[in-house]
């Protein structure tokens, strides 16, 4: 008779969730972005269940001063639609960070999600700031190494 070994499935109740938090200041957008849907995800832990949200919650500071490479300041742009004829809007990746920054991250990271529910509870879990300063001190949030 053969044993077989069982699959672990992380259950919602067992869960362990830490806070991260990750200075943006001169790191590549698409990079930051990545690593940060990873952890949201929980990717890096050896117990991740794709059905089940395992991620960490994640603070993001000095969204501002997030790095591009090339021409994306003048050349990436951001289209929205106010749902009304004719409502297509448009701003370049240096408008939204004279703006919003905090937007132009999590757009980023939204992008590399899947497209479903889960994904949309996840990024709950992401806190953007646009200065150095967050107002999460008290969750102690410890920083994010990459690689």
């Amino acid at each position: 008779m053969k044993t077989s070994m069982k699959t672990y499935v992380a259950k919602p109740s067992t869960i362990e969730r830490k806070w991260y938090v990750v200075d943006a200041k001169d790191q590549r957008l698409g990079r930051l972005a990545t690593h940060i849907a990873d952890t949201l995800r929980g990717k890096n832990k050896p117990e991740y269940t794709p059905n089940i949200d395992t991620g960490d919650f994640v603070v993001v500071v000095n969204a501002k001063r997030v790095a591009v490479t090339g021409r994306k300041l003048e050349k990436k742009i951001y289209y929205r639609h106010t749902g009304y004829p004719g409502g297509l809007k448009q701003r370049t990746l240096s408008q939204m960070l004279d703006k919003k920054p905090e937007d132009v991250i999590r757009l980023a990271v939204r992008g590399m999600m899947p497209k479903n529910r889960l994904s949309r509870a996840q990024l709950k879990k992401l806190k953007i700031f646009a200065g150095p300063e967050h107002g999460h001190e008290a969750q102690k949030p410890e920083e994010l190494k990459f690689g």
